[in-house]
């Protein structure tokens, strides 16, 4: 059975499966087309609070969350729903919850997964998002933060993974100091990050290649253990056991 899920090169996503299990690109970006993920991304509001967010986010010294980050999430977010066998609906949600959960760094870092879900209501109220959708987007998009968030649904619990899934050294900004800073260490030395569903053995499994002559092991674990913690809380609501390997090396 394939149990791949979304392929990345340099951290961008390339490619992957529908819901049927065919190949949908999109010419522009190279990606599959996700209908209503697709109406969120070509909006222009939705376009300008991302790029304004991150810009924002940039000017206080953190990783990337731009674009990149928050159609990767969404693309993952999709596809673990997806290889699990829940709905199309379903996965579609939680694909424009992925896409927008970071939206609310437009109006501020604290918090952010609350104003994102407030921000994301009203671009898809514009967008005339059914309102029991828009509710299971915000709920998702509301609890992605480990600080107090929930896997309070199997939309959440795929935002979440998806999220925390997405470590890169794409994500490094190019004036960021490796030295100094230990997310942005740990990022850059993180050449690979592959989140794998298997439905059979009802296991999620984040599989990292990380160059240890830059950040040793250790050092990923300081600053994400509390967020592994939530992604296995997320793949419990998912009726799966998460794992990790580091270089081919099960560590969880």
């Amino acid at each position: 059975m394939d149990t791949d899920l979304l392929t990345t090169r340099d951290g961008v996503p390339v490619g992957g499966r529908t819901a049927s299990g065919h190949e949908q690109v999109d010419p522009e970006h190279g990606e599959r087309r996700i209908p209503l993920l697709a109406r969120v991304r070509e909006d222009k509001t939705v376009a300008a609070f991302i790029d304004a967010a991150d810009e924002f986010l940039e000017a206080q010294g953190y990783t990337e969350h731009g674009r990149r980050h928050a159609g990767l999430v969404g693309h993952i977010a999709f596809n673990v729903l997806t290889h699990l066998g829940h709905d199309k609906r379903s996965a579609e949600l939680a694909a424009v919850a992925g896409y927008l959960h970071d939206v609310g760094n437009v109006v501020t870092r604290t918090n952010h997964g609350i104003s994102s879900a407030f921000v994301a209501f009203h671009l898809l109220r514009e967008l005339d998002v059914p309102p029991a959708d828009i509710a299971y987007v915000m709920s998702a998009v509301g609890n992605h933060e480990e600080h107090y968030g929930e896997s309070v649904s199997a939309i959440g619990a795929a935002v979440i993974l998806a999220d925390k899934s997405d470590v890169h050294r794409s994500r490094v900004r190019k004036n960021a100091s490796i030295e100094m800073d230990i997310h942005d260490r740990v990022n850059y030395a993180v050449e690979t990050s592959f989140l794998r569903v298997d439905p059979t053995a009802h296991t999620i499994t984040l599989e990292l290649a990380i160059d240890t002559q830059i950040s040793q092991v250790l050092e990923y674990f300081e600053i994400f253990l509390e967020r592994m913690v939530m992604c296995r809380r997320a793949a419990r609501t998912l009726r799966c056991d998460f794992k990790i390997t580091v270089n081919n090396v099960p560590v969880l």
